[in-house]
């Protein structure tokens, strides 16, 4: 971290321990990015209940170059929060996470979801009940008759424009669905 970490007690007088704590939790976020400019961290009880004891509540605000990651509350009444240890360990973790998600983003690894691909029919085997669909880029899938959703195979005739799901079949490609393509 670039600016030293800022650590607050609200309300309860500070702990040496919990305080030796915070710093060794926050120098192993500086293992999942490089990036962190400033991290304040807030500890503090919440109100008492007359059924349990305080609940302290844990903040941590996290300073990146083009933005800002704040955890307010991991498990806002969870009973295991009556221990500041365990409270600490939560909103860690939950920092950690969006850390991580933020790192992927910033390298650019995040998930695309590919859409169904679109093709023709260009050949069809009534005797065998299967066909096979030309895709835009010259390859040939296969697929069969149950493959065929929302339209019956009979009804399908050389040139259909359909969309389809392909997968990996025992002689090449295949078409787990196909739809025909209004």
């Amino acid at each position: 971290m670039i600016i030293p970490l800022q650590i607050t007690f609200r309300h309860m007088d500070p702990s040496p321990a919990l305080e030796a704590r915070i710093r060794e939790l926050a120098a192993r976020l500086d293992r999942f990015s490089q990036h962190i400019m400033r991290c304040r961290v807030v500890v503090e009880p919440q109100s008492r209940h007359s059924h349990q004891g305080a609940l302290y509540d844990v903040r941590i605000d996290l300073t990146l170059p083009d933005q800002e990651i704040a955890t307010r509350r991991s498990h806002p009444a969870s009973r295991a929060h009556e221990d500041p240890y365990v409270a600490l360990r939560d909103a860690f973790r939950a920092t950690r996470r969006k850390l991580e998600d933020y790192e992927r983003t910033r390298r650019l690894d995040v998930k695309t979801h590919v859409g169904p691909v679109q093709g023709r029919v260009c050949e069809l085997d009534s005797a065998h009940d299967c066909g096979r669909i030309a895709t835009e880029d010259g390859r040939l899938i296969y697929f069969h008759r149950n493959s065929v959703l929302g339209s019956r195979f009979q009804d399908l005739t050389t040139g259909t424009r359909v969309r389809f799901a392909e997968e990996a079949g025992d002689l090449g490609p295949q078409a787990s669905t196909v739809h025909v393509v209004p």
